[in-house]
């Protein structure tokens, strides 16, 4: 993982209330990669997840109102299951756990990304993550 992946972890776990602490921030690191190494970014990304059925939860995550849930299942489907075994394996639990808790985390991150109710693109995501960074630092 390079610095700015594990920059980018440290200021969104931060930003959604979890830090780097146990599971979560271990899964909050992978989602972030997965934001940054999908094909096509948070957009591709986000197209796994319509074709898997859930492009109402995917527009709730990038409103900017309430976000939709999704189970385990939902993101395994979404996400392939090998995927999510090796997820699963890179934080050493069951491929269901790491799933359930990958669900809760992947919807506030892609929001807190999305602010303005649009996905960025290219540069503009770096700039999110940079804005993350400032948000945190105004305090």
């Amino acid at each position: 993982m390079g610095l700015l992946d594990g920059l980018a972890g440290q200021v969104l776990g931060s930003v959604l209330g979890g830090g780097q602490q146990g599971l979560g921030g271990r899964l909050l690191e992978l989602a972030v990669n997965l934001v940054r190494n999908t094909p096509g970014g948070l957009d591709g990304l986000l197209q796994q997840f319509r074709a898997a059925g859930l492009a109402d939860a995917v527009a709730s995550w990038i409103g900017t109102g309430q976000n939709v849930a999704i189970d385990g299942d939902q993101l395994t489907a979404a996400l392939g299951s090998e995927t999510m075994d090796d997820v699963a394996s890179q934080v050493g639990v069951p491929r269901q756990e790491a799933a359930s808790e990958l669900a809760l985390i992947l919807p506030r991150l892609i929001d807190q990304l999305t602010p303005d109710g649009r996905v960025p693109q290219g540069d503009a995501l770096s700039g999110g993550f940079a804005e993350l960074a400032a948000k945190i630092l105004r305090g």
